[in-house]
C-alpha cells in the first residue's frame, strides 16, 4: 500500500468527521445557506459508486494481466469499496429507522 492511498484514505475520513460534527445552526434558524440534506447524501452515494467502480475495473484490469497493477493495490481497492458500502449500508438502516420513528409517532 503507498502512502499516496493512506494519505487519501486519512484525508477522506478527515472530511467525513468534519461533516458528521457540524452542527445544522443554519436549518434551526431557517437559513438555507448549507447543502441540502439530499445534496450531502447523493454526493456520498455517487463516492462510493465511484470507489467500487474504480476497485472494479482495477481488478479487471489485474484478471486480464496488465502488468501495471499489482495484486496487493487491487485487494486494497475492494476493502475500501467494500467497507463504505457497507458504511453506506449502516447509514441507509438508521435513515429508515428514524424514519419509522417520525411515523409512529403521534401527533
Amino acid at each position: 500500500m503507498s502512502t499516496v492511498d493512506i494519505n487519501q484514505l486519512l484525508h477522506q475520513m478527515r472530511h467525513t468527521a468534519a461533516m458528521a460534527d457540524r452542527k445544522p445552526d443554519a436549518m434551526l434558524e431557517g437559513n438555507d445557506s448549507g447543502p441540502a440534506f439530499g445534496n450531502i447524501l447523493k454526493d456520498s452515494i455517487d463516492s462510493v459508486n465511484e470507489l467500487q467502480q474504480g476497485a472494479n475495473e482495477l481488478a479487471t484490469k489485474f484478471e486480464v494481466g496488465d502488468p501495471s497493477v499489482n495484486l496487493t493495490e487491487v485487494m486494497v481497492e475492494l476493502q475500501k469499496a467494500s467497507v463504505s458500502f457497507e458504511a453506506m449500508k449502516q447509514v441507509r438502516n438508521k435513515l429508515l429507522n428514524a424514519y419509522k420513528d417520525v411515523m409512529s409517532m403521534q401527533v
